[in-house]
């Protein structure tokens, strides 16, 4: 049976291998639909059997084997809208390549038994397959560096333009500072504005350091021990009040908050999640925060009251240099609008570092509600 006539009746069962391996590939594939999964396959399988159907000369096949293949007409190639979309999913560029190995094995392995004996037309047609499993391996090669290279220098530009903010502020409340004329009230209103901006660097500089730490496949650095949960609240509540001392953040906590977690890394979950509901809630309603030992957990909950976070987006947001719009921010906002977006994905980092998750619920009567859970008596051994 010619293999491009195989591939094409038997699309359905190698789509469905297709996902089976591609569901694998964790943690990237862990909340990933069947449909995700799939994602540009079918088109990258009908291209593979189109390239084989195709005759092509010696000189043709030649330059195909150095990567100098035919630009595809009109709109780019499945293979390389596939690169592009595995790397949006937090694919690394080994699963990607992983990928491609499976589905080359996968349609030798169902062809084969269709094959009555090898012949030169047999073998022709296997290079011929391989060929076109390369190319379109190197399309979406192509396309996932790309990728990676766009969110590295955005990466780069929005770090620059963050740390502006804060150190402008502060260079201008140094030269305020230094004026004999200077008030006490104005020295008192300038160390606010250092102090803010202060805290804002660090918590930037946190972020990054967890950012960097798990993306260098090192994971969450954590020193988990016994601990008190009610002290780390009220610290991450202070920064929070510092952060946006416009608006109100109530604090209620359940009796014996003792657990075994990283405190340092806590604060940092709690004060990443207060931050961001500072900044989208309600101004006339209180960012509300809730503490307690739930069974053998520690259940903490983070509400604000401003506008539903569609279900869309409700998985996109813990992703880094993803923040959704806002309007009527001001100069005095705590993250221009151009911010990392490192926040909530290092809250949800820390959550499973501990061994438990951080989950979302948002509608208009409830809130946004940010529910972060972890073991009491702390993550299981590695």
């Amino acid at each position: 049976m010619k293999l491009y006539r195989f591939i094409n009746d038997h699309l359905e069962e190698i789509l469905t291998e297709w996902v089976a391996f591609a569901r694998t590939l964790e943690p990237a594939a862990d909340s990933m639909s069947s449909q995700a999964l799939r994602d540009h396959a079918k088109g990258i399988l009908l291209a593979i059997s189109s390239d084989i159907e195709t005759r092509q000369n010696a000189q043709q096949q030649y330059e195909k084997s150095r990567g100098n293949a035919p630009e595809p007409a009109g709109p780019e190639s499945a293979a390389s809208t596939h690169g592009a979309l595995r790397h949006a999913s937090d694919f690394s560029l080994l699963q990607l390549a992983a990928e491609y190995r499976a589905l080359r094995a996968t349609v030798l392995r169902m062809w084969l038994p269709h094959v009555s004996a090898m012949s030169p037309d047999t073998i022709y047609e296997m290079v011929r397959f391989n060929e076109a499993i390369d190319q379109a391996l190197a399309e979406s090669v192509v396309t996932y560096s790309a990728s990676a290279d766009h969110v590295r220098e955005l990466f780069l530009a929005i770090l620059g333009h963050d740390l502006r903010a804060p150190l402008l502020t502060m260079s201008l409340v140094g030269e305020m500072l230094a004026r004999p004329e200077v008030t006490p009230g104005q020295v008192e209103d300038g160390a606010r504005r250092i102090r803010r901006s202060s805290r804002l660097m660090k918590s930037m500089v946190a972020d990054l350091l967890g950012y960097t730490s798990t993306h260098l496949g090192g994971g969450m650095p954590m020193q988990a021990k016994a601990a008190d949960l009610l002290p780390v609240c009220e610290s991450a509540l202070e920064d929070a009040r510092a952060t946006h001392p416009d608006m109100r953040f109530e604090f209620a906590a359940g009796p014996d908050l003792q657990a075994v977690f990283d405190p340092v890394r806590v604060n940092q979950l709690l004060l990443n999640l207060l931050v961001n509901a500072g900044q989208y809630g309600d101004k006339d309603r209180p960012v509300l925060l809730d503490a307690r030992i739930a069974g053998e957990e520690v259940v903490v909950n983070v509400t604000n009251f401003g506008p539903p976070i569609p279900a869309a987006l409700q998985e996109a947001i813990f992703k880094p240099l993803v923040q959704l719009p806002q309007e009527g921010e001001t100069e005095e906002d705590a993250r221009p609008r151009t911010s990392l977006g490192l926040g909530l994905f290092i809250a949800r980092e820390i959550a499973l570092a501990h061994g438990g998750q951080l989950t979302l619920e948002s509608s208009e009567a409830a809130g946004t509600v940010f529910t972060a859970r972890f073991p009491r008596g702390g993550p299981a051994p590695a």
